[in-house]
């Protein structure tokens, strides 16, 4: 796959779709590949018309990583952050010039933004920061890290974020990587998880990067509410989330909604932290109208 430098970086990319349609940038959650975008719901975009633009995060998969930058443990970066002290190299400010520098290198000046679980807050930040740059933003199973809403399930963040693996051969990881996903996917017993475990297996021979992942979680500890800054968002904004996510639960899709001037919320019921086959069709085709519809009209001015 092709790779672009923008903001100091080599960013791993790919496209799909006619190369005249409007532009949908994609931006992945914490941890993830651009690999791990379902292939019906980037079909379903690029078959409606969309130039459809997918993209590997700093740190992960395989655009530049940030060597030698310190990747401080979750419990240690919260607790500078309480006395006033960053320990992240970055924050997902950064992360936003490095979207926006995607969007310069390939010609696209403005796009509609995609953002799933931390790239859904990267989504909103830049919405909120670079409005002439969004056309709509469409936010899945995010949030907006009011510190006053309740966090991630206990069942989930001590395995996902304080754990560390014993075994580290290529099979153990695999495992642990399942494992991991077991604890926030959506429950239906008729999925086909043989997909997941392909996926899962393909992103590690691709890339294994823990550090990556360390320095990306600090990015989000770092940065902090994002009210201020998505109050700002001018762009027609659709808010999807799912009534049984334990990672990014409900209240911060609420939240969203409830800051962002307009937004629409679509709950999505019995969807944990993933974008399961059974919710695709509907999934994708909330993004195609909410895109379609604010192409039709211009944004709100800016609040004051």
């Amino acid at each position: 796959m092709p790779q672009v430098s923008a903001n100091r970086l080599m960013i791993e990319y790919a496209e799909h779709g006619p190369k005249d349609g409007p532009a949908i940038v994609m931006i992945m959650g914490l941890a993830a590949q651009m690999t791990f975008w379902p292939d019906a719901l980037v079909s379903e975009l690029a078959g409606a018309g969309f130039r459809v633009i997918t993209f590997d995060n700093r740190d992960i998969g395989l655009t530049s990583k940030v060597h030698g930058a310190h990747a401080p443990h979750p419990v240690a970066q919260i607790a500078a952050r309480v006395i006033g002290r960053n320990l992240a190299p970055y924050t997902l400010h950064d992360m936003v010039l490095d979207t926006l520098g995607l969007m310069d290198a390939l010609g696209i000046r403005k796009a509609h933004i995609v953002g799933v679980s931390m790239g859904g807050m990267i989504g909103q930040l830049l919405s909120g920061t670079h409005p002439d740059r969004v056309l709509s933003l469409t936010s899945i199973m995010s949030g907006t890290l009011n510190p006053l809403l309740p966090g991630p399930s206990l069942r989930v963040t001590g395995p996902l974020f304080l754990s560390r693996p014993k075994d580290k051969s290529r099979d153990a990881l695999i495992e642990r990587s399942i494992a991991m996903w077991s604890l926030i996917r959506t429950n239906d017993p008729a999925e086909d998880h043989s997909e997941l475990r392909n996926k899962i297996a393909r992103g590690f021979d691709r890339s294994y990067y823990p550090s990556g992942v360390r320095r990306q979680l600090a990015a989000i500890i770092a940065t902090g509410d994002l009210r201020p800054h998505i109050r700002k968002i001018t762009a027609p904004t659709l808010v999807i989330h799912g009534s049984k996510d334990p990672l990014a639960p409900l209240a911060g899709g609420r939240d969203s909604a409830r800051n962002i001037r307009g937004a629409r919320l679509e709950v999505i019921e019995g969807m944990a932290h993933d974008l399961p086959n059974k919710f695709l069709p509907r999934i994708a085709g909330l993004i195609v109208d909410h895109a379609r519809a604010a192409s039709e009209k211009p944004s709100r001015p800016a609040a004051a």
